[in-house]
């Protein structure tokens, strides 16, 4: 790394930084992911690192550690996004069960095909299929601004709880390794959401009573720092760590509504007000520069030749094939009505990447190709950035004109301009 040079890693810094503020408004324009461009910029950078003779850097360590902060703080931005109301809880209750069913569907299914595919038993084969059937959150939420309202919450519940889900997943089947039965990593399971949220809700009501009595004006990266030492420790313990960050985001969020009555008495919702907004700005910065720098990194660090393979090109298609089949079906099921664009938007990124590098080196199995990872986050990528377009030009029908509405709407439609026809009639 030293060999680029201090000033010269200053100046390319700042420069993706400034390239990704554009890119942002380009997706706005073209809603086009500003993540493919980012990682179609990590590639381009790659070729010209190779061309300088800099092909030998190992970017992994700086991947992983952006890819920890950044999942923290995506997740905290999309928890101080989400109003808790009783009205909405029927649609919290549907994502949850969407995100639920489709990562176990999922996983079981893709790692039936890789155990096929690279002869390996199940699980390791689960090892490799659970990061793959996890929605990434940190690609999904930049990209649906200009959607639906109501489908717009319902993606980032669904993507939240897919990310919280699938880690939570991904680590329990690695911590069953010693289980002797079902019910034994299902007691597991079920112990270890209840610890993880009891403590964060305990932990959430400190934090929040501390921080409102604070009167420095340096508080925020303070703030994120015990979320992210919280978060640490946490995975020390073996704990479901996102549910912390998940649970202090959202009762910050709804402070309003959660601290009433005698709970009022030791969070009062107005004297945090100024530390939601700040917070708010700082995760969005955060974010934006983390996401920035994590896909830049992983563009550099892939390479395009294993993309040339017959095996990665058919293992990704039927993976693919899996994802869609399986969202189709439930997104069906559960919402019934229009599932466009929301079945598109489903893209693989960050967690997949993250839980990939995280398989310990005991079951590696080389025959897995990264390139089946690029295939499938490019692929998702490009059919969401399809379906953002296609939606943009679609009309905006309001849902809740139905049946006989509709009819009695266009009936003084055309009520209307028969009057309006007899006028100048009449006028003549």
């Amino acid at each position: 790394m030293e060999e680029l040079g201090t000033y010269t890693i200053i100046i390319a810094s700042t420069i993706i930084i400034i390239m990704s503020y554009f890119f942002n408004i380009l997706a706005r324009k073209t809603n086009i992911p500003s993540v493919l461009m980012l990682i179609v910029l990590g590639i381009i950078i790659k070729q010209v690192l190779d061309l300088f003779g800099h092909d030998q850097i190992n970017f992994f360590p700086i991947l992983e550690i952006i890819g920890v902060v950044g999942l923290i703080m995506i997740v905290l931005e999309a928890a101080l996004d989400l109003e808790i109301k009783r009205s909405k809880l029927p649609m919290i209750i549907k994502s949850f069960s969407v995100a639920l069913i489709s990562l176990i569907l999922s996983s079981y299914i893709i790692a039936l095909i890789l155990q096929a595919f690279l002869r390996t038993d199940m699980f390791i084969s689960l090892l490799y299929a659970v990061p793959l059937s996890i929605m990434s959150s940190a690609i999904l939420i930049p990209s649906i601004k200009n959607i639906h309202e109501d489908k717009k919450e319902f993606l980032i519940y669904e993507s939240t709880f897919s990310d919280i889900l699938g880690i939570m997943f991904f680590y329990f089947i690695l911590g069953s390794v010693e289980a002797e039965s079902a019910s034994e990593i299902g007691l597991g399971i079920a112990s270890n959401i209840s610890i993880t949220i009891g403590l964060s809700i305990a932990l959430s009501i400190a934090l929040l009573y501390v921080f409102q009595n604070l009167k420095s004006e340096i508080k925020l990266f303070l703030l994120i720092s015990v979320l992210i030492l919280l978060y640490a420790v946490g995975k020390y313990f073996h704990l479901s760590s996102l549910i912390i960050i998940l649970v202090f985001g959202l009762m910050l969020r709804n402070r309003y509504v959660i601290f009433k009555r005698f709970l009022n008495r030791i969070v009062k919702p107005d004297a945090l007000t100024d530390v939601f907004n700040n917070l708010n700005l700082v995760t969005m910065e955060t974010s934006f520069v983390i996401r920035t720098f994590f896909f830049v990194i992983f563009g550099i660090s892939i390479s395009l030749l294993s993309l040339l393979s017959f095996n990665v090109f058919l293992i990704s298609i039927l993976v693919l094939l899996v994802l869609f089949g399986i969202r189709f079906l439930i997104l069906k099921l559960f919402i019934k009505k229009e599932i466009f664009p929301q079945i598109f938007l489903a893209p693989r990124g960050l967690i997949t990447i993250l839980l990939f590098y995280a398989i310990p080196q005991n079951y590696v199995v080389e025959e897995f190709e990264p390139g089946i990872l690029l295939f499938v986050i490019l692929v998702t990528s490009v059919l969401m950035a399809y379906a953002i377009i296609k939606d943009s030009k679609t009309p905006i029908i309001d849902e809740t004109l139905e049946g006989s509405e509709i009819i009695e709407e266009a009936d003084l439609i055309e009520n209307s301009q028969i009057t309006d026809q007899q006028t100048k009639d009449d006028s003549k």
